[in-house]
């Protein structure tokens, strides 16, 4: 992670978590489905089933690696679990949009992808 310096926390239905500058969590281990609505909901975005199915993607990513996949990964990750058609770099777009490695990994709790801007 770049920074493990708190600057500012993000209160959810099971506490209160810590957020570095770039709005990820300090510690890992705080991360719940609660924490993933509100940091979602900071975004504009209301989780569907599919935005569900890609944070498992990346979570079991995480688990395997110890990183946080970027782009091209991400959609090879995607499309091996979910199928071709969910792992298409513009339906990634459209559930993360902007960048979905670095969206939906702060969604799913995990650090900043490492080559992402």
């Amino acid at each position: 992670m770049a920074s493990s310096e708190i600057t500012r926390y993000l209160d959810a239905d099971d506490g209160t978590v810590g957020l570095d500058p770039e709005g990820y969590l300090v510690n890992l281990t705080q991360w719940s489905p609660s924490v993933a609505e509100r940091l979602a909901a900071e975004e504009g975005l209301a989780l569907t089933a599919e935005h569900w199915e890609v944070i498992a993607v990346l979570r079991d990513f995480y688990d395997r690696y110890e990183q946080s996949p970027a782009m091209r990964p991400l959609v090879k990750a995607v499309s091996r679990a979910l199928g071709e058609e969910k792992g298409r770099s513009i339906h990634l777009m459209t559930l993360f949009p902007g960048s979905p490695p670095k969206l939906g990994a702060r969604i799913a709790g995990l650090p900043k992808p490492t080559n992402c801007l």
